[in-house]
């Protein structure tokens, strides 16, 4: 089908007729769909359409330009003139013309352009002399890219060689400053990709170790060398066979990727989108399994490619670099011991069968560089050579002391040792060494949450226990950066950092069996008993800190004792604090915000005083009401506030108030009551949260008369104004009045801060909402994101008794979306339930809140059809909302 198509476009030759030759490049499209389907040849579906679009361009040229064609000729360049198009490809031409050409050429590439977007090509195209090219390729590093991968189309052969004689590569741009170029193009391309391979949804083309990245190679090799093809690098020895089939199989791969997305969506498109990434894999054959998702498997597959052909990148640029930069610079060789030596700011091993005599080098060789911060990488040569001799790193390797110790030695060393252990999982060698690491290498987790490969997550957080030790790292995280600086065994946190996620994608509870790998390295390594329960213990137990901080009253002595009690030791508490700031921040950048922090800081200093204090003393809750209630009369008194005016405004309040709110913010809220008086309104008040002197977040209180849609109302209201809720409390005191407080963020996680303007906007539109008792803010009615509507999640109910407060608790995990709270305060205030208190949790594009409620006496729900009714309730009316924002 592909050659009768090419075949048909010859017979029209002489023809202008745009129905036939829109028929015959469908026809084209449609049959080389279904090859690609069928698994065909990705290079001959490419190279395909790039000649039938020459088959077109041939036979309409003549009909578009002047009797005589001896001035002008058409030129392909860009992709187009590598013969790489696919289905949406931009195709770019150069209209090359004499310098005596007649305005009339110009008026025929006019009508030669329409006639072309007309039968559905999506052309670039210029109009030049040859000169003119010169100019625009001396002036423009861009334009000169273009112009060396030219080729004639149609047109006099003679004026297309005049012009190669004028802008070849030898003839504009000299080698050295065309590198320079495009490595400071590609600098900069990676820059706005973080330098980083693993994006949610990556660009194949400009992303690091996407098909750009083969590009600028083929480009510098095409000037320096003077040769066509990138194979020629191979001879020459700047490649080998080896590094070449993988340089060609990994583009192959993507343009299989691109193909497909063009396929997909119908239009040129290279972001490899969430909803194209699952119809690629269903497209290539990926099933899903118990383990992993179809989608994770393919995208494993695209981030392993991608690590591989960015390391190759950055081994040939660094080649080319020695090859055209420094060729004629003196070279600075310094002598580091008798296997490795500097040479140019590289460490080279001194000869090809290092690694073979000294296998312990494949360690060493990171080892040095996290010592000697003056070294700027690892020698191209020296990286293919630890390349070729992954092997050696086997079972005898790992159980080898000495190779052990040097692995110790680098972890405990005091510089770089993210960026070492990031180098040695890019050259193969941590994933060996490691091999448990090694399968998570690429292993994707397909939602909104996690934003990096599990591998590049784990490297991430390595990287920010590093931040924690730098001095202008400490105001943004104070208490870890105090921490850390103390921990006896620094060593025993980064490899509880290597583990603590390493058995994803298995099935299972990743920390039961993650424990049990790190159990298996610790007695490996030798480690004593105390150091192995350390490290499995945190394995074990790395989400718990954050699971309490923000899904449970950490305002209650019983939750902290209780908390402690699974700590049990204040050298562990430190380790799990840091790990724990750790892993929110490289888990997604959006995740650690003022309010998060805020709930861990808490929670580290009310254990650590409750480990001081000893296990065997929990503090008493009625003493610690009472102790509190005290401290909020004297305060109060020294206000003028008399305890029997306190008293009135509390009446017989639930010991809760006293338990879940500080004493500051009790006298916070009487303050505020006092003042108001008997006025008609509503009572809003504003102000940060205390958090231990920082800004975490916004403390908005409420004080009128309760009643049954309150919270909902209020939860809509607050979605109209663009605020975040991150925790209620909800109180009625005996006098039905409610004294709510919502803990707020603003839409990008901040706090609303000293904004005299803002804060006036929030209270006069509160006010103006709970001022009527009928009114019901419309339920904002915002766009879902994209990414949003592609992980529709299930929404699931659970309904449990706390049988200590006597409370039921039900927790929602669903999607997100606008209007949440406001629908559960409907469904609350339609099941008569009284809304204690809510934990609000975002997760990426999922949500899991906790909402602790009684029935109307202040009891449990206990009667299970009203449960399940309930249940329901929620599911149908959570998921109608989602379904309809589809």
């Amino acid at each position: 089908m592909l050659t009768h198509a090419l075949d048909q476009c010859q017979a029209l030759t002489g023809s202008t007729d745009i129905k036939h030759y829109k028929a015959v490049l469908a026809q084209h499209r449609k049959a080389s769909d279904a090859a690609f389907r069928d698994n065909a040849d990705i290079r001959t579906l490419i190279a395909s359409r790039a000649a039938l679009v020459d088959r077109v361009l041939q036979a309409v040229w003549p009909q578009f330009m002047a009797s005589d064609q001896q001035d002008a000729c058409l030129v392909a360049v860009g992709g187009y003139g590598r013969h790489e198009l696919h289905p949406f490809s931009d195709i770019d031409l150069l209209v090359l013309l004499e310098e005596s050409a007649s305005e009339a050429e110009h008026h025929d590439v006019a009508g030669l352009v329409t006639f072309l977007w007309d039968i559905g090509l999506q052309v670039g195209h210029s109009v030049r002399t040859v000169q003119e090219c010169r100019a625009a390729a001396t002036d423009d590093i861009t334009v000169a890219t273009n112009l060396l991968e030219s080729r004639l189309v149609a047109g006099t052969a003679e004026l297309f060689n005049r012009l190669r004689d004028k802008v070849g590569p030898q003839a504009i741009w000299p080698a050295p400053e065309f590198f320079q170029a495009k490595r400071a193009e590609q600098e900069e391309r990676h820059e706005r990709f973080a330098n980083m391979e693993y994006n949610l949804e990556p660009n194949i083309k400009s992303s690091p170790g996407g098909l750009r990245d083969i590009q600028t190679i083929a480009w510098i090799t095409k000037r320096h060398y003077q040769a066509d093809d990138i194979s020629m690098l191979v001879p020459r020895g700047v490649l080998t066979a080896e590094e070449f089939a993988q340089l060609r199989n990994g583009e192959s791969f993507l343009w299989q990727v691109r193909y497909g997305l063009h396929m997909l969506s119908n239009r040129p498109e290279d972001r490899l989108l969430f909803d194209h990434q699952r119809e690629l894999a269903r497209i290539f054959g990926f099933t899903d399994t118990n383990k992993s998702l179809a989608v994770e498997q393919f995208m494993k597959i695209y981030y392993r490619w991608t690590m591989i052909l960015h390391s190759l990148n950055d081994m040939l640029i660094q080649q080319f670099d020695d090859a055209i930069i420094r060729a004629c610079e003196p070279e600075k060789i310094l002598d580091i011991n008798n296997r490795f030596r500097v040479r140019n700011g590289y460490i080279e091993a001194k000869n090809a069968r290092i690694f073979e005599k000294y296998p312990s080098a494949l360690i060493e060789v990171f080892q040095i560089l996290a010592r000697r911060t003056s070294i700027e990488g690892i020698h191209a040569n020296t990286q293919r050579l630890i390349r070729h001799n992954l092997h050696l790193i086997d079972d005898d390797f790992r159980q080898n002391p000495k190779i052990q110790q040097r692995f110790i030695e680098l972890l405990r060393s005091q510089n770089k040792v993210a960026r070492q252990l990031r180098r040695m999982n890019r050259y193969g060698v941590l994933g060996r060494f490691i091999p448990a690491f090694g399968e998570i290498v690429g292993q994707m987790q397909h939602d909104l949450f996690h934003v990096y490969t599990v591998d590049a997550h784990t490297l991430e957080l390595i990287r920010f226990l590093r931040r924690f030790w730098y001095e202008e790292e400490s105001k943004l995280f104070p208490i870890a950066a105090q921490i850390v600086k103390q921990l006896p065994k620094i060593e025993l946190l980064y490899i509880a950092g290597l583990f603590h996620d390493i058995a994803k994608g298995r099935g299972g509870d990743h920390s039961e069996l993650g424990a049990e790998d790190a159990r298996k390295f610790c007695q490996l390594f030798r480690f004593d008993d105390a150091d192995t329960s350390l490290v499995c213990w945190l394995v074990r137990n790395h989400l718990l800190m954050s699971a309490v901080a923000q899904r449970q009253d950490i305002q209650d002595p019983t939750v902290i004792h209780k908390f402690a009690s699974e700590v049990n030791s204040p050298e562990y508490l430190d380790y799990l604090y840091v790990l724990t700031a750790a892993d929110i921040n490289a888990t997604n950048p959006t995740l650690w915000n003022s309010w998060r922090a805020s709930l861990l800081r808490q929670l580290y200093f009310e254990t650590k005083r409750a480990l001081n204090v000893g296990l065997d003393k929990p503090t008493d809750r009625q003493q610690a009401i009472a102790k509190k209630q005290e401290a909020v009369f004297a305060k109060l008194a020294s206000m003028g506030i008399g305890r029997e005016a306190a008293q009135a405004i509390w009446g017989q309040s639930s010991e809760d108030y006293f338990l879940r709110e500080s004493a500051n913010d009790i006298v916070w809220h009487a303050e505020n009551i006092i003042s108001h008086g008997a006025a008609v309104e509503p009572l809003i008040a504003i102000k940060a949260t205390e958090a231990f002197s920082q800004d975490s977040a916004t403390e908005i209180f409420i004080y009128l008369p309760d009643s049954d849609l309150l919270f909902a109302v209020i939860a809509a209201a607050l979605e109209q104004l663009d605020l975040n809720v991150q925790d209620a409390r909800i109180f009625t005191s005996s006098t039905d009045y409610a004294m709510d407080t919502f803990v707020v963020l603003e839409q990008n996680g901040e706090p609303i801060g000293n904004d005299p303007q803002r804060i006036a906007h929030i209270r006069e539109t509160l006010i103006s909402v709970l001022s009527d008792s009928r009114s019901f803010p419309e339920t904002v009615s915002r766009r879902t994101p994209r990414q949003m509507k592609l992980f529709a999640i299930a929404t699931k109910v659970q309904i449990s008794t706390d049988d200590e407060n006597r409370l039921t608790v039900i927790e929602v995990v669903t999607a997100d979306r606008p209007g949440l709270l406001a629908v559960l305060g409907r469904i609350f205030a339609e099941f008569r339930l009284k809304l204690i208190s809510a934990k609000i949790v975002t997760l990426g594009e999922r949500v899991e809140d906790i909402f602790y409620v009684t029935d109307p006496q202040g009891n449990p729900i206990t009667e299970p059809a009203t449960c399940d009714a309930i249940k329901l309730s929620i599911i149908k009316q959570l998921d109608e909302v989602v379904q309809s924002s589809q």
